[in-house]
Order: structure tokens, then C-alpha cells, then sequence
């Protein structure tokens, strides 16, 4: 019988697997006992948020809502690849399936298409929600494939699962469409890949903010990309500043940029303050 894994052991697993963890909140206490079993596990379930932006997308999976508490996955993981960690127990999640589903789960064999409702999902999977808005076009980037990609392998490794321990919410209940905008079989594919081989770290992101383009600045935004760029404009010694910097886009930043154009030997129109690709590059603004 599988258990389920300890806080600890879950966490290490995750980070084995080279994933970036988060732990939010109470999270190893977090949980719906009292509400159901817990166990034993089987497998692993990946949903789509429908939501977007981070903070709000992991606030609603711990917190829940009216018609659902939470927590309603174990870990979110974000576009970056982030996995925030919410639960190590029975989380709401994966609601009622077909047991003939959970049957090929535990055989390891290709899943039948659900047509009942007669199993508690909660108490057999780990669920993971990925922060995307569920309509088609919302764009799955490498990095958050990567993490689920990781994030699965992790626990299938844990408990000597092959890939065909991972479904989509839509493989277990036919009321759900989660994941959409990527193949699961794919998915399964690239995890049955990572087993076959020790766990590796993932490539590095880029550790500075990659040139968001002349037009972004000259709408004057209100950006925490302005503010990282101010703070390299002074420790570069070319403040203009007499508050801040801050996140909106003022004369400041202008007169101070143009002051770092300057720097790079630049004149006339082509230190006007409004930056480009070339000084962007050489201010290295750290990624925000």
C-alpha cells in the first residue's frame, strides 16, 4: 500500500528532481482531514488554474472558496516554473472520478475515457494546478512544462511509478477539460524520459530583464522593471533622482538614463534618455 509522503520527504523529493519550491504558508498542516481519506496513493493529477498572475492564482488554491475550501491542489506551479507548496495531505482537488480510471492508474496501463462518478479522487492522487487561464491560447512556457514535467517524475521516482501514474484532470472525470493547451500523453512521454535517467537540474533562466522594447517605456509605465532599472542607473553613479527610484516611468528615469547613455559614449539624439537594446544590454537590470 502506498502511503502518502511525509512533508519532508515530499519536499526532498521535489527538490531532488532539481524543482524550485516554495513553501507557503502552514503548509504542512494544511490540509481537509476530517473530510475524507488520505491515502492509499496512486497517482498524480494535473489541473489548470483558470486564473492568472501568481500571488492571486496560489491565494485562491490555499484559501479556497465559498462553494470550495481549500487547499485545492498540494503545489501551484507558476509560469516561471516556481512550485508553491500548500498541502501535504487530502486536498480538494480532483472530486469524484470512475474507478476504472484509478484501476489503470494503479495497473499502469493506458486510462479508459471516465464515464462514472463513483471514486473519491482526494483521497488516491497528489494534484498540481498550473497558473493558466484553461481557454487554448493562454501559452504554456518551457520553464512551467519543465516543473510539471519535474514535479511528476518526483513522486512517480518516490514511489517507483512509471509516468502512466500521471493523468489529466480530464482523464479522470469526463465534467473537466484541465489540462488544456498541452498534450498529456506528450507530458507522459517527456516523464517516462526523465525516469529513465537521474534526476538533473533544470538549465538557469536568464538572470537579468530582458529588453522589454522602446514603445514599453515611452507609454510611461508604471513597472517594476522601472524600478530595477533605476537602482542599477544610481549604483552605476548616474542618478537624476531626488526621490526614488519607484516603479512609474518620470523625467527622472529619462534624464538618468540619459545620463548612462553618456557613460557608454553616447551624444545628441542618441543619449536622449529613451532607452535601447544596446544600453539596456550593458545596464544588466536584474530580472523582476
Amino acid at each position: 500500500m502506498a502511503t502518502p509522503l511525509t512533508p519532508d520527504r515530499l519536499l526532498d523529493a521535489l527538490r531532488d528532481e532539481g524543482v524550485t519550491v516554495i513553501e507557503y504558508g502552514d503548509w504542512r498542516n494544511h490540509d481537509r482531514a476530517g473530510h475524507g481519506g488520505w491515502g492509499p496513493i496512486n497517482g498524480v493529477i494535473i489541473h489548470h488554474t483558470v486564473s492568472s498572475g501568481t500571488e492571486s492564482s496560489v491565494e485562491l488554491c490555499h484559501d479556497g472558496y465559498s462553494e470550495l475550501p481549500g487547499p485545492l491542489c498540494h503545489g501551484v506551479i507558476a509560469k516561471d516554473g516556481t512550485v508553491y507548496l500548500i498541502s501535504a495531505g487530502r486536498a480538494n482537488h480532483a472530486g469524484r472520478g470512475d474507478g476504472d480510471v484509478l484501476s489503470a492508474v494503479v495497473d499502469e496501463r493506458p486510462t479508459p475515457s471516465p464515464s462514472e462518478g463513483d471514486t473519491d479522487g482526494n483521497a488516491h492522487f497528489y494534484g498540481f494546478e498550473c497558473i493558466n487561464l484553461g481557454d487554448g491560447d493562454d501559452p504554456w512556457p518551457e520553464a512551467q512544462l519543465d516543473a510539471i514535467e519535474r514535479a511528476s517524475a518526483a513522486i512517480c521516482r518516490a514511489y517507483g511509478w512509471s509516468a502512466a501514474s500521471v493523468i489529466g484532470h480530464k482523464e479522470w472525470t469526463s465534467d473537466k477539460i484541465d489540462p488544456r493547451g498541452f498534450s498529456m500523453r506528450t507530458m507522459r512521454e517527456r516523464i517516462d524520459r526523465r525516469l529513465g535517467r537521474a534526476p538533473t537540474r533544470p538549465v538557469p533562466t536568464p538572470v537579468y530583464e530582458p529588453f522589454p522594447g522602446g514603445d514599453f517605456f515611452r507609454s510611461r509605465p508604471r513597472s517594476p522593471i522601472v524600478t530595477a532599472m533605476g537602482r542599477r542607473l544610481v549604483a552605476e553613479g548616474c542618478s537624476a533622482y531626488a526621490d526614488g527610484p519607484g516603479p512609474q516611468w518620470t523625467a527622472a528615469d529619462l534624464r538618468s538614463y540619459a545620463r548612462w547613455q553618456r557613460k557608454r559614449g553616447y551624444s545628441g539624439s542618441d543619449a536622449d534618455g529613451w532607452p535601447g537594446r544596446t544600453t539596456w544590454d550593458a545596464l544588466r537590470v536584474p530580472k523582476v
